[in-house]
Parts: structure tokens; sequence; C-alpha cells
């Protein structure tokens, strides 16, 4: 009969860096006398709050609400958008990885350590020599066309994604190495272009590729995110490449991502992540027609019809993963790899289906 030890806690950690925190705001705010200026922005603190919820409780980072929010609802630069994505997270992510960590929370650790060191060198390779090729109509462009495709995944293959138990054992080298292509190509990409993405990039092959189960996949990407955000950021500020506007939004939003982030992680796992992650799907897709429509008069019909073979294209890819990740899990035997490694002790692989677990 298998045994299952819950690991201990160390929530005092988090609620240590939330006192941290919100004492270095209070004194930017009341010591630069910044209160107006963090009232004015009110409108974007709102609209994070929705966003950092789903940060902490999918794999799209809080920049999938705060770039379409600030790009098309407010007009502003993409470039804003992009430098706002990376801040904001940089406070979000960080908040709720910190939770994740303290609740001792189950890993992709190998994958993870992977994606970390490759997005250390490919992250400032993709903000130094590639995102100032990229104009700004196609920065939407392509945020709108990932988004969109991630989206329709879920809304395609949410009950196979969401009925994963465990994640398929390959060796750690294997991981590792998967990881670290998958951190490098995203952050000097996507994660470049936008300030988004490594952590769905991720997401994509655990569940796809590794049948990892979102108890897994999502906290893992969740706190590629956070690092990557962080790296970001401090490479935009250290580059002087930081666009105006973004610390004004950024101390608006940063004290309600702080929270929204970590409370998305606590409440999927009363509620389960499948309503959440159909919700954000459709706003997914809901962003790529605003943005098309929005953009139409520089897109023109062949614009779009490019756009939609991106999405196209990328849903064929995913599907591939699928296939391999499917084949995979044959040869081995639909081995799965637990919880182990991070306390739980003598736990059985097992595989389950989405009525099983009434919180999937």
């Amino acid at each position: 009969m298998s045994i299952l030890t819950p690991p201990k806690k160390y929530l005092w950690v988090w609620f240590a860096w939330l006192v941290l925190f919100y004492t270095t705001w209070l004194c930017i705010v009341v010591g630069w006398e910044l209160w107006q200026t963090t009232q004015e922005h009110w409108p974007i603190a709102l609209a994070m709050a929705l966003g950092s919820y789903a940060a902490g409780a999918t794999p799209m980072g809080g920049g999938t609400v705060g770039f379409p929010v600030l790009v098309l609802l407010f007009d502003m630069p993409a470039s804003l958008g992009r430098d706002f994505s990376f801040a904001v997270q940089s406070i979000g992510m960080t908040s709720a990885s910190i939770f994740i960590l303290a609740r001792r929370q189950p890993l992709a650790s190998a994958v993870l350590k992977g994606a970390i060191i490759g997005s250390v060198v490919g992250t400032p390779l993709g903000i130094v020599f590639i995102a100032p090729l990229i104009p700004e109509l196609w920065i939407k462009i392509v945020f709108a066309v990932i988004w969109a495709g991630f989206g329709l995944l879920h809304l395609i293959r949410i009950r196979e994604i969401s009925s994963h138990s465990g994640i398929i054992d390959f060796n750690e080298g294997w991981d590792f190495r998967l990881g670290l292509v998958l951190g490098l190509f995203a952050s000097a990409t996507v994660v470049s272009v936008t300030g988004v993405g490594i952590d769905m990039v991720v997401y994509a092959a655990l569940v796809l590729l590794c049948r990892a189960d979102l108890k897994i996949a999502i906290p893992t990407s969740v706190v590629i995110m956070a690092f990557n955000s962080v790296y970001g950021i401090l490479i935009k500020i250290f580059t002087h490449d930081v666009q105006p506007g973004v610390f004004e939004n950024w101390l608006a939003a940063a004290p309600i991502v702080a929270l929204g982030a970590p409370l998305g992680v606590f409440m999927v796992s009363l509620l389960g992540r499948k309503p959440t992650l159909l919700f954000v799907a459709v706003l997914c897709v809901i962003q790529f027609v605003w943005t098309c429509s929005a953009e139409y008069e520089a897109l023109q019909f062949k614009g779009v019809a490019i756009a939609l073979a991106a999405v196209i294209a990328l849903l064929l890819f995913f599907e591939r993963l699928r296939v391999w990740g499917t084949i995979l899990s044959g040869e081995h035997d639909n081995k799965s790899r637990h919880y182990s490694s991070l306390g739980y002790t003598d736990v059985e692989p097992h595989v389950h289906t989405e009525g099983n677990d009434p919180k999937l």
C-alpha cells in the first residue's frame, strides 16, 4: 500500500517576501511623492487583478492580460506592453513562485534547470539583437498568434491535457537538454519580442511531449517565467532600454499582482484548473480577433491570412508534439515520475482519467 507523506511547508518565507515588497513599494510611493501618479494608473491595476490571477492559475503569464490591455485597449506602443510584461511579472510571477516553492509543490526540476540556463543565454541575445529588428505592428501580431495558438490548443485538447497524471519517466539528462533547448529558443525569440512566452513553451512541451500532470506543468511554467521576467527587466534597466510609462503602470499594478498571482495558485487547488484554463483560452482567441480587426488597415487581407496561417502552423506543431508524446509514453510503458524528489515517498505510478479528479 502506498503512503503519501506531504512535504513540510515554509509559508513564512512567502509572508516575509510580502512584507519586504510592500515595505519597499510604500517607501517608493511615499518617499518620491508618487501617490497621485499611482492613482492615475488605476485602470491597469484593475486589469491586472484578473491578469495576475490567470498568471498563477495557468501557464499564461500576467502579460497575457497586461499586454492587450495596454496595447489594444489603451492604444499604447507594443514595445511598452512588452516591457510592462517583464516588469509586472517580475513581481507577480516571483510572488507566485515563492508561494509555490514555500508550499513544496512538485516541479519538473530537470526541465526547469535546463530552461533557466538556456534563458540566461537567450534572453540578452534576444533583447539586444532580435527585438530591435521587429516592428511595432509585428510585435502585436506575434503576441496575438502565439496566444491564439495556445488558446485553441486548450479548447481542442483540454480533456486530454487535464487527464494526465505524473510525468513520463525520461532520464534527467534528456529532460535537462529539452529544457535547455526550449529556454534558449523561447527566451531569444518569443520572450524578447513580447515579454512573455517561455512559460507557455515549457508548459506545452511538458503536457504534450512529457504528458505531465497540470499540477506539475503549471507550477513549473510559473517559476521559469518568474526567473525570465526578473532577468529580462534587469537587462533592460541596465541597458537603459525600458520604454517610458512602464514604471508608472508598474507602480499601480505591482501591489495587486503580488497577491493576485499567488491567489491564482491557491484557488485552483480548490476549484480546479480546467475552468480557468478554458476562460483564459477564450480570451486568447478573442484578443487575436481583436488585434486583426484593429490592425486590418495596416495588415490588409494578406497580413491577416499570414497571421491565420501562422496560428494553424502552431497548432500543427502542437499536434506533432502530442503524437511524439503518445509514442514516447507507450515506449516507456507509461512510467511516471511523481513527487518523491520534493518530499513525497513511496508513490506508485498511476494514470487516472478526468473523471477521477473533481478538481481538474
